[in-house]
């Protein structure tokens, strides 16, 4: 059970100044808990500290900063089953995904707590010419400073994590900010970090309103911010931002093409699972589907045999795989924009149908291009498909988006594999699986309207520090 009311985290330490923030169970829509809710004059006492914080968790010693994501990573083992019932509760995520969620927070913080004592430079000979003769050089990579991370409700404690983790691995002080409506599991993590040696300021994790948490973003004691969110958000926050780096992780409406050569049964069921996985709540969740003449149909079948069987419910049952939409409004605008592509001349092939928070899992054929279930980000349980008779035209349409986060390309063409690698515009393809497959040590991230900078333990690493460059003038010497 959750507990009634839940400290936020201030320097290390929980505070609990109010219990304003409700926190609602997305099945029942009743209040499951209350959270302290963070004011401007907190957040900027969480900046102080994290300047404060930041020469002693810059001189932290590696493997005193493992230990600490180590100890995390028992934590996280031992508080296995409650971290996952928070998820079906504050997220509404599925039992079973819930798990999985946290076996990847696991995953994350294991990988940070080993790339923190492999953290290298290079040795770099500057005699390229006459001019640098009796010059060499050395660099290394030193922690940015103090940073700000945003994270959102979909993935509350893993994309927490992919902030959380490699800043403690490299040594930065952070402050977080979880979305309001899913709190719980960022602060479940500092209460973890709590019981660490950490310096006092390491962290603060503050839930706050989005209107009074300007200081996230503005203020130029950061020297980072770190997003994830709605593209209209992010590309807002970053104007504000200022000097300090920004790192967006944005929406997606991702393209998946089957070729006349794939194995249909398996890509029906990864796109299955890719399209209505956590109810579409995914940046990253198949959207557009383009399936060849030849073979589209006999797969039209397969898709809508396989989605038959999703069983939408209560998230705590073990049989459910659709859980409710985040808020009904969201629920409403799936019903929306499905409504349109139908007056538009799309075809209903399954779903299209909402019941309070619920919405069915829907796919829609031969949408025109310029209705929002094509166009724009869906996030939600809808996914179109249409046919296609040349490869390179498909690719070019999967192009003809704002977006350009991952794709998915299922063949056995090596052909068709490297040539979609080579000319679609996202930041990651993914051959013979869906655009939904994230590994948590693979680059991530995506181009366009998709965001900036790479996720992924080694790479967010790599956007929290800066290089250090030091030139020996060997001239004189013995």
């Amino acid at each position: 059970m959750l507990r009634e009311q839940y400290p936020y985290y201030l320097a290390n330490a929980p505070q609990q100044p109010n219990a304003d923030l409700e926190v609602k169970n997305k099945y029942s829509g009743e209040v499951a808990s209350r959270v302290a809710l963070a004011d401007p004059e907190a957040i900027n006492s969480g900046i102080e500290w994290a300047v404060k914080a930041a020469e002693s968790m810059r001189k932290m010693p590696s493997y005193q900063r493992a230990d600490v994501l180590h100890h995390c990573v028992k934590r996280f083992r031992e508080r296995y089953d409650e971290l996952a019932y928070s998820l079906c509760i504050e997220a509404g995520k599925p039992i079973r995904d819930a798990r999985g969620e946290v076996t990847r927070l696991i995953d994350t913080f294991n990988i940070a707590a080993e790339e923190a004592v492999r953290w290298t430079g290079e040795y770099l000979p500057l005699d390229i010419s006459a001019r640098a003769e009796g010059y060499e050089s050395i660099w290394k990579r030193v922690p940015i400073g103090p940073c700000s991370f945003i994270s959102p409700f979909n993935f509350p404690l893993n994309l927490a994590a992919h902030k959380i983790a490699p800043a403690i691995a490299v040594g930065c002080p952070f402050i977080l900010k979880p979305a309001s409506w899913t709190p719980i599991g960022a602060l479940i993590i500092g209460e973890i970090l709590a019981e660490t040696d950490l310096p006092k300021g390491a962290f603060s994790i503050l839930p706050a309103k989005r209107t009074g948490a300007d200081l996230f973003t503005t203020d130029d004691r950061l020297k980072l911010l770190s997003f994830t969110g709605s593209p209209e958000i992010g590309w807002e926050l970053k104007a504000k931002a200022g000097k300090k780096k920004v790192v967006l992780e944005l929406g997606g409406n991702a393209g998946c093409i089957v070729d006349k050569d794939a194995d249909l049964d398996f890509a029906a069921d990864r796109i299955t699972i890719g399209a209505f996985y956590q109810s579409g709540q995914s940046c990253i969740s198949v959207q557009r589907v383009l399936a060849h003449e030849s073979i589209y149909d006999q797969l039209i079948p397969k898709l809508i045999e396989k989605v038959s069987s999703w069983k939408a419910g209560d998230p705590l049952h073990e049989s459910v795989s659709l859980g409710p939409m985040i808020s009904l409004n969201d629920a409403k605008r799936m019903e929306e924009w499905t409504d349109e592509a139908v007056q538009n001349g799309a075809n209903l092939l399954c779903g299209g149908r909402r019941d309070g928070v619920f919405f069915d899992a829907t796919w829609l054929e031969n949408v025109d291009l310029h209705d929002k279930v094509n166009a724009r980000e869906v996030f939600g349980p809808i996914a179109t498909i249409k046919p296609y008779a040349d490869f390179k035209a498909a690719v070019s349409e999967i192009n003809d988006s704002d977006f350009g986060l991952q794709a998915g390309i299922f063949t056995k063409n090596m052909d068709h594999a490297w040539y979609a690698w080579n000319e679609l515009e996202v930041g990651g393809v993914v051959i013979n699986d869906v655009p939904s497959l994230r590994v948590d040590n693979m680059p991530y991230g995506g181009v366009k309207d998709s965001g900036l900078g790479r996720e992924g333990v080694k790479f967010a690493m790599e956007d929290m520090t800066e290089i250090r460059l030091m030139v020996l003038n060997k001239i004189g010497r013995l």
